[in-house]
C-alpha cells in the first residue's frame, strides 16, 4: 500500500469515497461497542468461579489456626503473603496483603506520605511534583491530579521511561518526590522496562532524600505467550545500590481472579512497612481474610497462577491478534499510524498523526464504538500531540473486536485523507 502523501489529489479523493461509504455502513449498523477500559470479559472472570464455593461452611480457619471470620490480621494471612511474595520475588517479610484494589492502596501510600515523615524524610510530603512517563496509566494521574501533585511529563519509550530525563529531573529538584511507573506490559504502550532502565533508577542520585518509585507491577503475570519478558528485580536494585526504602510495589489479583472482588499486595523495605502500618492500624482492624483464605485455596502458589493465566492468554490471545492483523492490513504502508505490538497486558497504544487522536475518537463514537477518551493517558488529559489512542480488547466478543478495529482505522484514514485534501 502506497503511504497517504505519495498519493495525487484525484487519487485521494477516490480513497475519501471510498471510505465515506465504508463508514456510512458502520453507521447503519448501530453498534454500541465499548474499548474505554481494560476489563476481564466474561469468560475470563468465569475462569474463577470455584472462588464462590470453595470454603464450604465449615473451613474458615487460615494455615496457622487464625479464624478468618474475625477481626486482626493487619499484614494479611501469611499464606497471601506468601503468594504475592513468590510472585513478585521478594521476602515474605516484605509483603502486605491486603484488600481488593491496589489503586486503593496507592492512594492511601501517598496520602499517608503527606500526613507522617516518610523514613529517611523529617516533614511530610507538601508542595510535591511527581514524575509521570507517558502515554501511562490514567487513574495514576488522577490520583495526583485530585490530590493537587504536579505532575511532569517524561517521555515513555520501548524499553521504559526515558532515564536520563528522569535522572536529570530528579537530581535537580528535591520538590520531584516520585515517579509512576507500570514496569512489565506497560499501560497502555505495553513495554517492558529493560535491565538498564531498572538498576538507574534503583541507583540515581535524587535531591529529595524521601523519592520512592511507585512500581505498580499490574501485569506481572498477565502474558500473551510462553516466553514472558523478562523483567529485573527493582527492590533488590536498590537495597544494592544503598537505596533499600526506595521503593514501593504494588500488585493484585484484579486481572487474575474477579476484578473488583480479589486481593492487593504491597511489597516494600521493613522501614517502609513498619512506617506504613502505622497509618493502616488506624484505617483498619484488618483486611478481608475470608476472601485472601479463598483465593490462596484456590492459587495457593505462582505456580498455580501460571497455569490459571495461560487460560488467561488463551482467551486474550486472539482478540490481541485481530487487533494486530486488522491495523496492519488497514493502516500498514499508509503512514498515518504506528502501533504497539504486546506480549502482555491489556492494551494496545496507537499513535496517529499529530492532531488526529480527538477526531479519530469522536467519530468512531458517532458510528458506535466507544474508546478511551484522547489524551486519558497524559497527565491532565492533554497529550501535547494529540495523537495517542488507547485501544482495550479485552472485554468485547471476538466479532465485535473485528467490527471495532475495521471501524477505527477507518476513522484513522478519513481523518487523514481529510486534512491532505485539505492542506
Amino acid at each position: 500500500m502506497s503511504a497517504y502523501t505519495d498519493l495525487s489529489p484525484e487519487e485521494l479523493r477516490v480513497l475519501a469515497e471510498d471510505l465515506d461509504r465504508r463508514y456510512a455502513e458502520f453507521e447503519a449498523r448501530g453498534l454500541k461497542l465499548d474499548m474505554t477500559r481494560g476489563k476481564p470479559c466474561p469468560e475470563q472472570l468465569d475462569l474463577s468461579a470455584t472462588l464462590l464455593n470453595c470454603l464450604g461452611q465449615r473451613n474458615f480457619r487460615a494455615a496457622d489456626g487464625t479464624d478468618c471470620r474475625n477481626y486482626g490480621g493487619l499484614e494479611g494471612l501469611p499464606e497471601a503473603r506468601r503468594l504475592f511474595a513468590e510472585i513478585l520475588g521478594v521476602p515474605v517479610a516484605q509483603v502486605l496483603a491486603g484488600g481488593n484494589s491496589s489503586l486503593n492502596t496507592m492512594h492511601d501510600t501517598i496520602v499517608q506520605a503527606m500526613l507522617r515523615p516518610l523514613p529517611g524524610a523529617s516533614v511530610p510530603w507538601t508542595g510535591i511534583k511527581f514524575l509521570c512517563p507517558s502515554p501511562g496509566y490514567d487513574r495514576h494521574f488522577g490520583i495526583c491530579e485530585y490530590l493537587g501533585i504536579e505532575m511532569i511529563v517524561v517521555d515513555m519509550g520501548a524499553d521504559g521511561p526515558d532515564i536520563e530525563a528522569v535522572e536529570r529531573l530528579a537530581a535537580a529538584d528535591a520538590s520531584i518526590k516520585g515517579i509512576w511507573c507500570v514496569p512489565r506490559y506497560s499501560n497502555p504502550t505495553g513495554a517492558t522496562y529493560s535491565h538498564d532502565v531498572v538498576r538507574r533508577l534503583a541507583a540515581m542520585r535524587t535531591a529529595a532524600p524521601d523519592f520512592r518509585v511507585f512500581w505498580d507491577n499490574a501485569y506481572v503475570v498477565h502474558h500473551l505467550d510462553d516466553t514472558p519478558e523478562p523483567l529485573g528485580d527493582i527492590m533488590a536494585a536498590a537495597a544494592a545500590a544503598g537505596n533499600p526504602d526506595r521503593v514501593f510495589q504494588f500488585a493484585s489479583t484484579s486481572k487474575i481472579t474477579f476484578a473488583g472482588a480479589g486481593i492487593s499486595a504491597l511489597a516494600a523495605s521493613e522501614a517502609n512497612l513498619a512506617w506504613l502500618k502505622q497509618g493502616l492500624t488506624f484505617q483498619t482492624i484488618g483486611p478481608d481474610k475470608i476472601n485472601q483464605l479463598r483465593h490462596t485455596q484456590v492459587l495457593p502458589d505462582a505456580a498455580s497462577v501460571a497455569v490459571h493465566m495461560r487460560k488467561h492468554a488463551a482467551i486474550l490471545q486472539p482478540k490481541f491478534a485481530a487487533v494486530e492483523e486488522i491495523l496492519a492490513r488497514e493502516l500498514g504502508g499508509t503512514g498515518t499510524a504506528t502501533w504497539s505490538r504486546p506480549r502482555g497486558g491489556y492494551f494496545v497504544s496507537v499513535d496517529t498523526l499529530d492532531g488526529f487522536a480527538a477526531k479519530v475518537v469522536a467519530m468512531a463514537d458517532a458510528a458506535g464504538v466507544k474508546l478511551t477518551k484522547a489524551g486519558a493517558t497524559f497527565p491532565y488529559g492533554k497529550d501535547p500531540r494529540d495523537r495517542n489512542i488507547r485501544l482495550a480488547p479485552s472485554m468485547p466478543g471476538q466479532k465485535e473486536i473485528e467490527q471495532a478495529m475495521e471501524l477505527f482505522a477507518i476513522c484513522v484514514k478519513r481523518a487523514s485523507v481529510a486534512k491532505l485534501l485539505a492542506s
